[in-house]
């Protein structure tokens, strides 16, 4: 999944389909993306 913060700025995060569902996610939809400092990863391209 991924959200765009910010025109350019976009967090890629990996979620089950099934939370995709729950969720109710829909391409162009509003989201909001919680992180959870144990839990983030940093990478370059």
């Amino acid at each position: 999944m991924k959200i765009e913060v910010a025109p350019g700025q976009v967090i890629t995060s990996s979620i089950t389909n099934a939370s995709v569902d729950s969720l109710k996610l829909t391409i162009g939809a509003e989201a909001y993306a919680v992180v959870k400092s144990s839990d983030v990863m940093i990478a370059v391209d």
